[in-house]
């Protein structure tokens, strides 16, 4: 049965509530991808300690390319940079061929933003906001952190 946008990012924002306060100084995030046909095919939240992304984790679930016109369901704006140099989550999206990103909140780290902007140069359609303000609860602590 295929999905709605909202159930997507809901999904998500439970997966990134089970791994808050596990996740060290990084935010737990939640990702869920599902394919053109409206059907979840991978989904993860970042790992114990903060490693590994929650991108990461469900593009690890997949063998090779996504298929054709697969949507990204991100609480939190995929990482442009990585502190540990590994290939940052938004270059990980564009480089399995995703089609579509949907954000639910914009991140403010120095490294983490500027993913949506990489992914649109890349030709990806991102869009934002989608229930910004249930997801934005779990990355208060997060932001007054980089003030």
């Amino acid at each position: 049965m295929p999905c709605s946008d909202e159930s997507m990012m809901r999904r998500a924002i439970a997966l990134a509530r089970v791994q808050h306060g596990r996740t060290g100084e990084n935010p737990a995030v939640g990702c869920v991808i599902m394919g053109a046909d409206g059907r979840k095919i991978s989904e993860g939240a970042t790992g114990d300690g903060g490693r590994p992304h929650a991108e990461q984790l469900a593009l690890s679930n997949l063998a090779g390319k996504l298929p054709v016109g697969s949507t990204a369901y991100v609480t939190l704006e995929p990482c442009r940079e990585r502190s540990t140099g590994e290939t940052a989550c938004s270059g990980r999206l564009i480089a399995a061929g995703v089609a579509r990103v949907v954000i639910s909140v914009m991140d403010r780290h120095p490294k983490g933003a500027g993913g949506k902007a990489a992914m649109e140069a890349a030709g990806i359609k991102v869009e934002l906001g989608l229930l910004q303000e249930e997801a934005a609860q779990l990355y208060e602590d997060f932001f007054a952190s980089l003030d």
